[in-house]
């Protein structure tokens, strides 16, 4: 291969919009221009985050953008969703220094998708040898590329790095012309209790569903409360600026889905999603009422019935939650990758991810043989 130049940028900001894009594809919003750069813009990353951006990227023989990575220099390992305390703790007791480490992710974001952006592919390997370097240079302890998509993980494994598997719940659309066509795919027993659950959770509420120019800043106003009281609960404080929201709503409207419960014309519940190429993508949700089931209803069932009806393959709602399970969401593999410079270290963490690996995949397995679906299909 010709040599090439890595470079590091201060921020997907500093790029060019379509250059980024021409890498990025259309399909996951997760790693857009106009996503990466609201979390620069509105302070969700950058400054006293822990999150500074610092993208990669190879440029052609003209000048533009042909290969690039959501890079991130880390100084704690909160807001990823693939949990390594454990490997912190272990390397700062054997008198380490783990953070900094280098992260390759969209913040905040627990989706699947390209992790190495390639208008030309064939620079993958070279943009993963431009991390190394980067790790090695500045004598970091590690780099990680999490929710990697299925296809790129080859590439990361075959540049020796080592690959952590784990789970989330998707829902797949089997072609279904509408609720009742999933519905007839679940036992008995399963359909009855989701028709009971939807008519108990949206019983004296109305749900509208806000997209484009129909959402407004008072549409923020109302689910930023929403979404600090769910981060206070589940983080301590939202990882997300109120002005992030915001930006969203400037830049990335159409791509929006905002799904409100309304009790007398008053919300009281929300749920924000992303549309991508092929995907729902639930993110957020929160509540000022609580309501049996709503939970389910906005963030699952409805999200169910935008997917049939605009032809969409999937629905990822987002990290953890066994209780998807039972509403018609499986159990999914997702992969990430870590390069770990130091001999000892990487054979430790290896060693682990060889045990984790057993566990996941029983786990995986016995959960799949309790989905709500009729036996045989």
């Amino acid at each position: 291969m010709t040599d090439v130049v890595v470079r590091i940028a201060n921020g997907v900001a500093d790029l060019p919009r379509d250059e980024w894009d021409a890498c990025a594809g259309v399909g996951n919003p997760f790693v857009s221009w106009d996503f990466l750069t609201a979390l620069e813009r509105s302070g969700s990353v950058g400054g006293a985050t822990g999150w500074q951006p610092l993208p990669l990227v190879i440029d052609d023989g003209e000048g533009r953008i042909a290969a690039a990575a959501p890079l991130y220099a880390k100084s704690h390992s909160q807001g990823e969703y693939v949990f390594d305390h454990g490997w912190a703790d272990a390397w700062e007791r054997a008198g380490g220094r783990y953070y900094p480490k280098i992260q390759i992710a969209a913040p905040f974001s627990p989706v699947p998708g390209p992790r190495l952006l390639l208008r030309d592919a064939a620079l993958a390997p070279a943009l993963i040898a431009g991390i190394e370097t980067l790790v090695e240079r500045n004598r970091l302890s590690s780099a990680h590329a999490t929710f990697v998509a299925p296809e790129q993980v080859p590439l990361f494994e075959a540049a020796g790095w080592l690959i952590r598997e784990d789970s989330q719940f998707h829902w797949t659309n089997r072609g279904y012309g509408g609720f009742e066509d999933f519905l007839a795919d679940l036992s008995s027993e399963k359909r009855k209790n989701i028709r009971k659950e939807r008519r108990r959770a949206v019983e004296g509420l109305e749900i509208v569903h806000l997209s484009g120019d129909e959402l407004t800043e008072a549409h923020w106003d109302i689910f930023w409360d929403f979404y600090q009281d769910t981060g206070a609960r589940k983080w301590g404080q939202p990882y997300l600026t109120r002005a992030f929201f915001s930006i969203l709503g400037e830049t990335m409207a159409d791509r929006v889905l905002l799904m409100l419960a309304l009790r007398d014309g008053r919300p009281i519940a929300g749920a924000l999603n992303l549309v991508g190429g092929d995907t729902l993508y639930g993110r957020y949700w929160g509540c000022v009422e609580d309501v049996p089931n709503l939970h389910f209803e906005l963030c699952y069932y409805q999200a169910i019935d935008v997917a049939i009806a605009r032809g969409l393959h999937k629905v990822e709602a987002g990290a953890q939650g066994g209780h998807k399970l039972a509403r018609g969401y499986a159990p999914e593999p997702t992969w990430s990758a870590h390069y770990i410079p130091n001999p000892g270290f990487r054979r430790a963490v290896a060693g682990f991810l060889t045990a984790e690996r057993e566990d996941v995949q029983r786990d995986r397995q016995w959960l799949a043989q309790r989905t709500p679906f009729r036996k045989g299909d």
